[in-house]
């Protein structure tokens, strides 16, 4: 056998083992696709959804407002309650106000920062009454309850009174809520729950928050 004959050989046998994996390639992603077709299929129900965000890592309420932005994105009407912030700028507030967000801010900062429990149980209960207002709006779609976790937390918020106005929310009202420590019931009562888990944090190595791209 010539070397041209013998390289000829070794392509063909090359050109006959891709092939195959590309067979095999095939074979696997159909049976993906028709698993995925399947479930496709037989979720056809509609309704309001309740997402908890939950978990001690970073991307929470990012997550959370990326909801709000895609909502808003395809026409719907969204509006935001945000506990437990700073008094500092938020840059999705500044975008999404201008694209017709409604927001609510409890406003008094971290709760190691006011070290007033009068205080900020006054201030939740202001904000919670919004959010309960925003609870009962048919004409909102989407409702981002931020950090809510925390107020029950800390018994700022009764949890039944949580709980009551999630339940008896406009069916079609889809509900974010995020926060480290959820309680057991929320989670109990949520459709999707996805725990945000931390593996490095920047602050913890001694770099601060900084604007544009932590708040």
């Amino acid at each position: 056998m010539s070397q041209q004959d013998h390289n000829n050989d070794e392509n063909q046998q090359a050109s006959s083992i891709d092939q195959q994996k590309a067979q095999r390639h095939k074979a696997r992603q159909q049976k993906v696709k028709q698993g995925v077709d399947a479930k496709i299929a037989a979720a056809q129900d509609e309704k309001g959804i309740l997402l908890v965000l939950t978990g001690n890592g970073k991307g929470k309420s990012t997550s959370g407002f990326g909801s709000v932005a895609r909502a808003v994105g395809h026409g719907h009407k969204a509006a935001v309650v945000q506990f437990i912030k700073g008094t500092w700028a938020c840059g999705e507030r500044n975008l999404l106000e201008g694209a017709g967000v409604e927001f609510h801010v409890m406003g008094t900062g971290f709760t190691w920062e006011t070290q007033d429990k009068e205080k900020d149980t006054k201030a939740a209960m202001e904000a919670w009454e919004s959010a309960e207002k925003l609870l009962q709006d048919k004409s909102v779609n989407l409702v981002l309850l931020d950090e809510l976790t925390y107020m029950v937390s800390y018994h700022y918020i009764d949890l039944e009174r949580v709980l009551n106005a999630l339940k008896n929310r406009p069916a079609m009202q889809h509900v974010i809520i995020t926060g480290r420590a959820c309680h057991r019931d929320i989670i109990e009562l949520a459709d999707t729950v996805s725990e945000v888990q931390p593996i490095k944090h920047a602050f913890n190595n001694g770099i601060k928050a900084q604007l544009g791209f932590d708040y």
